[in-house]
């Protein structure tokens, strides 16, 4: 039996019999009816039970995974067989603050009265919080970029709303726009497919200890 959505299930067990006990039916036959009660009786409560346990089953959504965390910011490490990195460079982080500078102060008569109000002088600048770097992370090797492996990594991406054009198998402009908005909402901001990228839209096997 499929649970469906959390409820909570109410369920009568009062069973009504035409003909209880061993009554005479109209065409004159008797019939004991207790087995066939209690047969009733037995399904209805085996339901209510299976409802029971349904409440019980919850599943919880999967977690999105944080691709910041695959990011290296020095050269990735050498002799690894089978792993293919790709490098980016993350933009500066540029932050724009407004200042009140004051031109004239305020001026009071001899009895506290205020006479002048100040003024003020606006004065606006940008300042970078964090420079332009470069980045490595792990992504599928070229051999894999298939246009077989293309045509499905557009199709995951257009299942969630990210991709609208036709699958064409070719990694154009519109196919790394849409990995770019799939991944900046995971914390890395780039067109390059990452592995861990790629796991999370099922278009690669998952190592077991990944689980």
């Amino acid at each position: 039996m499929a649970c469906g959505p959390a409820t909570n299930p109410r369920v009568s067990l009062t069973v009504f019999s035409r003909y209880g006990g061993n009554h005479n039916r109209p065409d004159g036959n008797r019939r004991g009816s207790g087995s066939g009660m209690a047969g009733r009786f037995i399904g209805i409560l085996g339901v209510w039970l299976a409802l029971a346990a349904c409440q019980s089953a919850v599943v919880e959504a999967p977690s999105r995974a944080q691709l910041s965390a695959e990011i290296l910011r020095t050269d990735p490490p050498d002799g690894d067989a089978g792993t293919c990195w790709a490098a980016d460079v993350s933009p500066a982080v540029i932050e724009t603050v407004t200042e009140q500078t004051l031109v004239t102060p305020k001026i009071r008569d001899a009895a506290g009265n205020l006479v002048t109000s100040a003024t003020f002088r606006s004065t606006t600048r940008q300042r970078i919080v964090q420079d332009r770097n470069k980045v490595w992370f792990r992504a599928p090797c070229p051999a894999e970029l298939t246009v077989e492996f293309i045509a499905t990594l557009q199709r995951a991406l257009k299942a969630r709303g990210l991709y609208r054009e036709p699958l064409t198998g070719v990694l154009d402009p519109p196919t790394t726009e849409a990995i770019r908005r799939f991944q900046a909402e995971r914390g890395l901001d780039s067109r390059q497919l990452s592995l861990a990228a790629a796991r999370e839209l099922g278009i690669i096997s998952t190592e077991l200890d990944a689980l």
